[in-house]
């Protein structure tokens, strides 16, 4: 009698054992879901914050577009002559200064092709020119640009229109 106990009382146990065994690989299965969880959390908030900090970046180049602009209108408009003046040349660095930061931080001026691109391009003006295909580009009024691979300011040219 006391064997037949004894095999009642091992039946009891490998029950038990098997429900523990049960319960630890639920419990394992439940922690390693929660523990990729939050891996896959901390990833996407990595990537949240590096599109935030590129965001705030992109806000900082286009405010500081119009300054580029104005730095191009100055050196278009020095006169022959002072090309070889100290304080032209020291203007003229930091306008370099400047683009060589932006640059760093992943400006790109655009690109201008012969034709119209509405991609990269605005179109401020028509003019009508017999000599010229449609869609030529004649003028470049203001430079275009993009920021790490997307454009933030397109291009504003005029365009041949027959």
């Amino acid at each position: 009698m006391s064997n037949k106990k004894e095999i009642s009382e091992l039946d009891k146990l490998k029950k038990e054992l098997e429900e523990v065994i049960k319960e630890k690989d639920q419990y394992l299965a439940g922690w390693q879901r929660a523990r990729a969880d939050h891996l896959n959390y901390i990833k996407d908030e990595q990537e949240r914050l590096k599109l935030l900090i590129e965001y705030a970046n992109q806000g900082l180049i286009m405010e500081l577009l119009p300054i580029l602009d104005s730095f191009e209108k100055a050196e278009m408009a020095i006169p022959q002559g002072y090309a070889d003046n100290q304080i032209i040349k020291g203007f003229l660095q930091i306008a370099e200064q400047i683009k060589g930061i932006l640059k760093n931080q992943g400006l790109e001026e655009l690109e201008i092709g012969q034709s119209f691109d509405p991609a990269t391009q605005e179109i401020v003006s028509l003019e009508p020119n017999p000599e010229l295909e449609n869609d030529t580009i004649i003028e470049i009024s203001l430079k275009g640009y993009a920021f790490k691979g997307k454009v933030i300011r397109p291009a504003k040219v005029k365009i041949v229109k027959n």
